[in-house]
């Protein structure tokens, strides 16, 4: 069965809109092949030029579920000021679609493109249809190389400085916004990492309070300097500034009585910032009162800097602060006196980054709970969040949540429904809490217990099959050249590897990308990709796993079809297990 659809919306195909539509809410490019928009020429890893076509319709590649897709006039030539004619029988030989691209289409071969069935002309542009069993063989039995990101940046180094962490001498002292920040910035780490990038994180926590939290949390924070901590920095710092053009001597403003005790120097940053034509920064910027404080966070910063540029490509040292909104202020004046100490002739420091630092900013919306009489802090939030995970199980598995196992299992399931609580939404955007038990439920389609519910699903279901073996029920899994995809004719099998399999390396390297050549300071990332992606996924699964008996009656004519069920299942699992490990949550046996 073949679905088509358009963006301009043909009368008569209602049902091939919504299918569109509703493609658009996937994560991943909502069914972008991964890759595909990198196509290389003749596959030898050179990108083709900008004038060739595959530069315009690779990225305009979108197929929908029932293996078609519809590549319209405009984008085949999006350069083109001719419209497309509906229905016109010439379009293909219009001045708006380059000649002999269904032939070049259908003669693409690249890793990463499954196998094309057909390339035909339609009055809404290019209609596209994959051959369905070899997508799934060609998938399935590498399903290694779909848990990988699309992209790799091996070697490159990057700070990541979670500014909420900074003095945070107790765990009472942690909101949830800063929770959110923490977690954020957490993700992201692990992200960069699975991309092939050298992260640091600062700054080290040693309150064994706060660490143990975070260990809750399965956040391994480091409570140590990476590099030591020399006193003789500070003061090198001061040095540097007695010497700045922009550091005063603190003196008394008109009506201020006094000045706090710690502060060392003025910095006027706004002549800075007209000096060195610096934008995107607060226009309130004026004068900093630089403090011990500030001067021992630029110390720990520097020597992270410093290590970072001896190891990365050419001495660059990137640096994303992830700050919430409420800090957002006081780091843009950190970041200035970064700037200024390492740049310019009045500088003393002998080991100043050349090329010099690139910052960012990586701002966090406020997280506020819903009908809350007073502030609910980080501690409180977890210790709540772990009572109801522990009353719902009872509820449901009675006296054998008792069993030591269901202590990891609640411990689990506690983080997973903070993670997607904090993560689903995108980091700059507010999020509300409702702290009421039905938030987190197996039930909510949107928690991350559901999310782990699916996952304890699936293993359940390889369990059950093992079993079945050795009791010599079913067959042992035959190897997978023996495999036939061509019995997997379910709408939502295609759905499982089409929205979810193919385009998970996409979703990784979307989730990783961060825009640090832009202008400005402020960035965006989409640290929500990975949860909304196993969010849509767990839903799809569950309802494809309601409605299918993939372990059937135990008779030989019924096996091919299970075994490759079966297939296709493992590659869900693995999807599922790699974008958790994104998350620092194990995989759940049982729920």
């Amino acid at each position: 069965m073949q679905h088509s659809a358009g963006g301009g919306g043909a009368a008569g195909e209602p049902g091939a809109q919504r299918t569109l539509r509703s493609l658009q809410s996937y994560p991943g490019g909502w069914g972008k092949l991964p890759n595909l928009a990198q196509a290389e020429d003749g596959c030898t890893g050179q990108r083709s030029r900008p004038q060739d076509w595959q530069t315009l319709l690779l990225p305009a590649l979108v197929l929908l579920p029932g293996a078609g897709c519809v590549l319209s006039n405009r984008q085949l030539n999006p350069d083109s000021r001719c419209p497309a004619q509906a229905g016109s029988p010439g379009c293909i030989s219009s001045p708006c679609v380059p000649k002999g691209i269904i032939e070049d289409v259908i003669s693409l071969k690249c890793p990463g493109v499954p196998p094309l069935q057909s390339c035909q002309q339609t009055p809404l542009g290019l209609t596209v249809q994959l051959q369905r069993p070899a997508a799934f063989q060609q998938v399935l039995n590498s399903i290694a190389e779909f848990t990988k990101p699309s992209q790799a940046a091996s070697g490159q180094s990057i700070i990541l400085n979670c500014t909420p962490l900074w003095g945070r001498r107790s765990l009472d002292m942690l909101s949830l916004t800063n929770l959110r920040a923490i977690l954020v910035t957490d993700h992201l780490a692990e992200v960069l990492r699975i991309q092939g990038m050298n992260v640091h994180l600062v700054p080290a926590v040693p309150d064994e309070g706060i660490q143990k939290f975070l260990h809750q949390l399965r956040v391994d924070w480091p409570s140590e300097l990476e590099t030591a901590f020399i006193p003789e920095d500070v003061l090198a710092l001061k040095q540097v500034l007695s010497q700045c053009p922009y550091a005063t001597v603190p003196g008394l403003e008109p009506q201020q009585m006094r000045l706090a005790d710690d502060v060392i120097y003025k910095v006027h940053l706004k002549n800075f910032l007209a000096q060195q034509s610096l934008e995107g920064y607060d226009p309130n910027l004026d004068v900093c009162l630089v403090t011990e404080e500030k001067l021992r966070v630029l110390a720990e910063l520097r020597q992270m800097a410093l290590r970072c540029a001896g190891t990365g490509p050419a001495g660059c040292c990137r640096v994303v602060h992830v700050v919430s909104c409420k800090g957002e202020f006081q780091q843009q004046q950190v970041d200035l006196l970064w700037r200024m100490l390492d740049l310019g002739p009045h500088t003393a420091l002998q080991d100043s980054l050349s090329p010099p630092l690139s910052q960012k900013h990586l701002v966090c919306g406020p997280v506020k709970v819903a009908n809350s009489p007073s502030p609910v802090g980080a501690p409180q939030y977890f210790h709540l969040r772990r009572c109801q995970m522990y009353e719902a199980s009872v509820m449901k598995y009675g006296d054998l949540v008792q069993d030591d196992s269901w202590t990891e299992i609640i411990s689990v399931l506690t983080s997973a429904a903070i993670r997607f609580e904090m993560l689903s939404t995108a980091h700059q955007s507010q999020i509300i809490l409702d702290l009421e038990d039905s938030s987190i439920s197996t039930k909510g389609t949107k928690s991350g217990a559901f999310v782990m519910y699916n996952c304890a699903r699936l293993a359940t279901l390889f369990k059950t099959y093992q079993q079945a073996v050795e009791q010599g029920a079913y067959p042992a899994f035959p190897p997978a050249s023996e495999l036939n995809f061509s019995l997997l004719r379910e709408e939502g099998e295609w759905l499982l590897l089409f929205n979810y399999i193919l385009p998970f390396p996409e979703t990784l390297s979307q989730s990783a990308q961060l825009p640090l050549s832009s202008k400005g300071i402020r960035i965006t990332a989409s640290t929500e990709a990975v949860c909304k992606f196993l969010i849509h996924l767990s839903m799809d699964f569950s309802s494809y796993y309601n409605r299918v008996h993939i372990l059937g009656e135990p008779l030989p004519h019924l096996f091919s079809q299970m075994f490759a069920r079966l297939q296709l299942m493992r590659g869900v699992r693995d999807v599922i297990h790699r974008a958790l490990a994104t998350l620092h949550l194990p995989p759940l046996s049982q729920i």
